[in-house]
């Protein structure tokens, strides 16, 4: 199998799986590091990830599909998760959804065609007393209504 990642991902992949007693434990951190280089984990990184743990491909695609900080396919610069459980359901995510959706012109699930958004809802983010929450890549915002939204969304824009 080729490897579909640069040699220092590579390394640092074989620098985890001396870190875990179980090479299985390397999955999720081996996963994002694949991810941080190329944007989105596609069917032969998952395989080559696979490879390397000692896993099946179908059980590193079943991880990846349950853990919403994977992307199977591209995401835009600006990676907007909206929870949608109950408690921000409850205090108003399906308004600020619908708000994201008109500013920004996507629907959920979606990149925008110039690649500086993607927007989709998510099961449970963990933040039930910052409801509603969002996260923005690797960024948290909780409570957000759609004013703290146009607010968090002008500073995302370039200068």
């Amino acid at each position: 199998m080729t490897i579909p990642v640069r040699p220092e991902t590579d390394r640092k992949i074989d620098e985890l799986l001396t870190v875990y007693p179980m090479k299985g434990s390397a999955l999720l951190p081996a996963l994002y590091l694949v991810q941080e280089e190329k944007g989105h984990l596609s069917e032969e990184s998952m395989e080559y990830v696979a490879s390397k743990i000692g896993l099946s491909a179908a059980f590193v695609a079943g991880v990846v599909s349950f853990y919403t900080m994977f992307h199977r396919k591209p995401v835009g610069r600006h990676h907007i998760q909206v929870c949608r459980t109950l408690p921000c359901a409850l205090s108003g995510s399906d308004d600020l959804m619908a708000h994201l959706k008109g500013r920004l012109g996507i629907v959920d699930g979606e990149t925008r065609s110039d690649g500086a958004y993607s927007l989709v809802s998510v099961e449970c983010l963990g933040a039930c007393d910052r409801a509603p929450f969002i996260q923005i890549n690797d960024e948290e915002h909780g409570p957000v209504d759609p004013a703290k939204m146009d607010e968090i969304l002008k500073r995302l824009e370039p200068r």
